[in-house]
């Protein structure tokens, strides 16, 4: 199975199944809808309810799957580079934290969507400013006090929600669980969250050589005539922007951004202008599946997905370590 380390190959290899998971997304659900059929409505769509069940309910919640999936595991793959740190994920530097102390306040006061997806938004930027202005000092950037900044506030911020759980009515309670645990079928806007992907991700694999020197450490970067902290803050900002496009599409779907980039490294690529790519469409293919999973598993009742991503990721994630020398 040598051949498969090669990162073409790979990138086939995940191509192909990104197809085949939107495709099993198409598929599965409440209504039986034979592939043919699918196809059919695909290319030839009418006005009938078959045809609304594939264009407006499933076709965009695997694409809202599909995109989340991708930031999150692009956002995990960039906070491991700059924080060198293999448990680096998404919400490690509580961006998600912020967020979701915005939603569930919001939520508690009855306000509607519009207001909750605002305060939740304002949430998420007052914690990367938090972090970023408290771990920046006079021209100098200390990825330690990051790193600490980002756990403290995200200890604070789970305070904050088990007040705000324990506080809440209990018909909100449900809903805020979701939310906490990721949701994709609460996805609205979905278009904004492709565009950045496009746009980080191909700035990302552009600084891709960067990058490697970067993981080597920072001392290496500047040696080699890295311009590191400039570098750095990039990173933190398309990192905070990518997990933000993907906390207000689903909420907080948690796992995916940990295992994904680290289960490409597992297969034997380290390279970062292969392994983004390879992450974005794994993690894309991955929630998706997930995401079926957790909507026709005990069907009409929904799950919420980022349990899936969970009990999905962790014997994958042990099948391989137990298999790497």
């Amino acid at each position: 199975m040598a051949f498969i380390k090669n990162p073409l190959i790979l990138l086939i290899i995940f191509l192909i199944l990104s197809v085949v998971s939107l495709i099993i997304g198409l598929f599965f659900g409440s209504v039986n809808i034979t592939l043919y059929k699918i196809v059919h409505i695909l290319l030839f769509p009418t006005n009938d309810v078959t045809t609304q069940i594939i264009w407006e309910l499933r076709l965009p919640r695997i694409s809202a799957s599909f995109v989340c999936g991708g930031l999150l595991a692009l956002a995990g793959a960039l906070l491991q580079v700059l924080l060198r740190n293999p448990l680096a994920d998404p919400y490690i530097l509580g961006v998600s934290g912020g967020a979701a102390v915005g939603a569930l306040t919001a939520t508690l006061l009855g306000w509607g969507m519009l207001f909750t997806n605002l305060i939740s938004l304002a949430g998420a930027l007052l914690a990367i400013a938090v972090v970023f202005g408290l771990s920046f000092r006079t021209g100098n950037w200390n990825l330690y006090r990051l790193l600490l900044t980002g756990v403290v506030l995200s200890a604070g911020c789970t305070a904050l929600i088990t007040l705000i759980l324990t506080l809440a009515p209990i018909n909100n309670v449900k809903g805020m669980l979701f939310w906490l645990m990721g949701d994709v079928s609460r996805a609205e806007e979905i278009l904004p969250a492709w565009i950045i992907l496009l746009i980080v991700g191909t700035i990302s694999i552009i600084f891709s050589r960067k990058l490697n020197v970067l993981n080597l450490g920072h001392m290496k970067a500047k040696t080699l005539g890295i311009a590191v902290l400039p570098l750095q803050i990039g990173i933190y900002f398309c990192a905070s922007l990518v997990t933000v496009a993907a906390l207000m599409l689903a909420g907080a779907i948690g796992f995916v951004g940990l295992i994904v980039p680290h289960i490409i490294r597992l297969l034997g690529v380290n390279n970062y202008q292969w392994l983004l790519p390879l992450s974005i469409l794994f993690g894309g293919c991955f929630l998706t599946l997930a995401d079926t999973l957790a909507r026709v598993l005990w069907a009409p009742q929904q799950l919420p997905v980022g349990v899936f991503t969970a009990l999905l990721g962790v014997p994958m994630l042990l099948l391989l370590l137990s298999k790497k020398r």
